[in-house]
C-alpha cells in the first residue's frame, strides 16, 4: 500500500474511519462505537474491515484520532502502539491546527467540531458554517480570517427520535426520511415533519441568524450521515461534504507530521 494513514474519528454512536495515501482516500468505512472495546478488539474490527479492501493493519504507516469518547482514545492509543509500533496522533491540546479560537473555554471545544472547521476553511475559505448531522446537530462558524468563533449544539435527528420513543408510549421508532408534505395525517408523518423538516428549519433559521451577526455572505457546508439528505431540502447549505472530518485529520496530521496536506474534491449540493 505505500505510504498510509489511518484516520480515525471517534464519535459518540458512530466511528468514522478511512486510509489516505497522501492526499488520496483509498478506503473509508463506517462503525458502531463501543465504548467498552479493547484495543485488541478495536484492531480486530478495523483490521478485518481493511483486509476484506485487500490491505491490513500491518500495512500502514501513521495514525491520527479525534474522539469525544474519552475510554476510546486510550483504546486507540493502546492500539496504534501495539498494532502499528508507534504512537497516534491524538487531536486536543498541543497539536498543530492552524487555527486561533476565539471562544471562552477551548478544551471545551470537541475535537471532531475543530477537525470540520480546520477542513471547511482549508477547502472553502471564510466565513463559513460547518453543519454536522450526527448525535447532535452542531454548526461551527470560522470567520474570513480563519479563527473559529463558535458554534450551536443542538439534539441531533435519532437522538430526538430515541427520546420520542423512550418518553411518550404511542410513538414509534420511524425512518427518518423527509415527508411528503408538512401537515402529517398520521403520526408517522407527523413525526418525520417534527424530525426531519424541523431539523431543517432549525438549519436554516440559524444560519440566518448567524449570517446576520457576521454582516455578509458565509458558505455553508453539511457533513455527517444525513447530510445529503438534509442539504436538497435546506436553502441555506451550499456544499455537502461527507469526508470533511476524515480530510480535516489528514491535514491536521500533515500539519504535525511536517509535510503539506493540499486539498480534495468536494461534492457541490444540489
Amino acid at each position: 500500500m505505500g505510504s498510509a494513514l489511518l484516520a480515525i474519528d471517534v464519535g459518540n454512536t458512530h466511528t468514522l474511519a478511512g486510509v489516505y495515501q497522501g492526499d488520496i482516500l483509498l478506503h473509508e468505512w463506517r462503525i458502531s462505537t463501543e465504548r467498552s472495546a479493547t484495543a485488541d478488539e478495536l484492531a480486530a474490527d478495523h483490521d478485518q474491515i481493511l483486509r476484506l479492501r485487500g490491505g491490513s493493519l500491518d500495512e500502514l504507516d501513521a495514525m491520527i484520532v479525534s474522539s469525544v469518547v474519552p475510554t476510546l482514545t486510550n483504546g486507540y492509543r493502546q492500539l496504534a502502539l501495539k498494532y502499528l509500533d508507534h504512537p497516534a496522533i491524538v487531536v486536543g491540546p498541543g497539536i498543530r491546527t492552524g487555527m486561533s479560537l476565539a471562544i471562552d473555554n477551548p478544551i471545551e471545544l470537541g475535537a471532531d467540531r475543530l477537525v470540520n472547521s480546520v477542513a471547511a476553511y482549508r477547502r472553502y475559505g471564510g466565513p463559513c458554517i460547518v453543519v454536522d448531522l450526527g448525535t447532535a446537530t452542531t454548526l461551527d462558524v470560522v470567520s474570513e480570517a480563519g479563527v473559529y468563533l463558535g458554534g450551536v449544539i443542538a439534539p441531533g435527528m435519532e437522538t430526538s427520535l430515541d427520546a420520542l420513543t423512550t418518553r411518550a408510549a404511542r410513538l414509534v421508532k420511524v425512518d427518518l426520511i423527509p415527508p411528503e408534505r408538512v401537515i402529517g395525517r398520521s403520526t408517522v408523518e407527523s413525526m418525520r415533519s417534527g424530525l426531519v423538516l424541523g431539523t431543517v428549519a432549525m438549519i436554516d433559521g440559524l444560519c440566518h441568524q448567524i449570517r446576520d451577526e457576521l454582516s455578509g455572505a458565509v458558505t455553508v457546508i453539511a457533513t455527517g450521515g444525513l447530510a445529503g439528505m438534509v442539504a436538497k431540502l435546506s436553502t441555506q447549505i451550499d456544499h455537502i461534504d461527507p469526508m470533511l472530518t476524515l480530510d480535516g485529520l489528514r491535514v491536521i496530521y500533515a500539519m504535525n507530521a511536517g509535510t503539506a496536506a493540499p486539498s480534495g474534491a468536494v461534492e457541490e449540493a444540489t
